[in-house]
């Protein structure tokens, strides 16, 4: 678990650093934000959203004796709330879909809380990042003598994201995102296992 916990708290202080110091540039342009209708400055609001995209499975084939791929539709809902003009906490849900891997299949879903981040660079258009954490649950099924071991696995893992948002009304904005997720699998080469998924989603905020 230390492991897993010591970059987690490493990366959250930074994002903290990160988020301070946009914190304090945002205030410093407050003047030109401010009138803007579509600004945040001064709302902490609350959101939920969805997005859709491509998983990039970043994992093994074995022996390489059976054909793979790496990619599937990939989901994710999320929930959060920003309690500074700058930062706010998200809890969220991904399901990662469904690979051919090794004459079987892999399959991944996770939950996830992660510190988020808005630097606003315009009146509408805010860059976003994240860092956090997922308890990911992979399932792993896999042909005899292919070299990769079948079963299930579950653990925490570190989540970083970045992403850009749009608002075209106070309330809707448009997203688009890549979150990482570090899941464990069994069979692994590596203790976690990187899976990535590029997004576009709708957020609603209130």
């Amino acid at each position: 678990m230390q492991k897993i916990f010591r970059p987690f708290s490493a990366s959250l202080l930074a994002a903290v650093a990160v988020v301070a110091m946009s914190s304090a540039h945002a205030q410093s342009s407050t003047v030109q934000n401010s009138g803007g209708p579509f600004a945040m400055n001064g709302s902490y609001k609350g959101y939920i959203g969805l997005n859709a995209g491509q998983t990039d499975y970043r994992l093994s084939n074995g022996l390489g004796l059976f054909s793979s791929d790496n990619r599937a539709n990939a989901y994710s809902l999320t929930g959060g709330a920003y309690f500074t003009n700058n930062l706010g906490v998200e809890l969220g849900y991904t399901d990662f879909g469904r690979i051919n891997r090794a004459g079987g299949t892999s399959r991944a879903d996770a939950f996830s809380v992660s510190l988020v981040g808005k630097l606003p660079l315009a009146q509408s258009f805010n860059l976003l990042g994240k860092v956090g954490t997922s308890y990911g649950r992979t399932e792993v099924s896999a042909a005899p003598g292919s070299g990769i071991t079948p079963g299930s696995d579950s653990g925490f893992g570190l989540l970083v994201g970045v992403g850009a948002e749009y608002m075209f009304t106070p309330n809707w904005s448009a997203l688009l995102q890549y979150d990482a997720h570090d899941l464990r699998f069994a069979g692994g080469t590596n203790d976690r296992e990187r899976v990535g998924v590029a997004s576009l989603g709708l957020r609603y905020s209130f």
